[in-house]
């Protein structure tokens, strides 16, 4: 079974089992009942980097989005790991644009998920240095 990872008002969305994740916080104000969830008691990633959301109906993350072969609490804890920045808790978005498009074409395939096993295979130290050369200051 694979994961499928996407984004809601700049935060992580991570579906893994019928379960779902809020990773980071948002950037934008988010109506959370209007993307079908109960909303959260409070979102803040420096505090808790993921939570759980409890979905109000059937959702589907579609496209564009990753596929990941980790699930449950694991999958959420490595995006947190692999993808926040640590001092404001929110998505690195070059990192993400990374993870969407390894090949730098920028353009994420809009028809399937993009697979990104590999994120969550690749080891720590080595992802490290791709994190930092990534989120160096230009």
């Amino acid at each position: 079974m694979m994961a499928r990872v996407g984004r809601l008002a700049g935060a992580i969305l991570a579906e893994t089992g019928g379960k779902f994740f809020l990773i980071g916080n948002t950037k934008e104000p988010c109506d959370f009942e209007a993307a079908g969830f109960d909303p959260p008691a409070t979102v803040d990633a420096l505090k808790r980097p993921y939570i759980a959301l409890t979905a109000r109906r059937p959702l589907d993350i579609s496209p564009p989005c990753l596929s990941l072969a980790l699930e449950g609490e694991s999958l959420a804890a490595t995006l947190a790991e692999r993808l926040l920045i640590a001092r404001n808790g929110s998505v690195s978005e070059r990192l993400w644009r990374l993870v969407m498009d390894p090949g730098g074409q920028e353009e994420a395939p809009l028809d399937r998920p993009v697979d990104a096993r590999w994120l969550g295979e690749i080891p720590a130290p080595i992802w490290n240095i791709v994190r930092d050369t990534v989120l160096r200051c230009l």
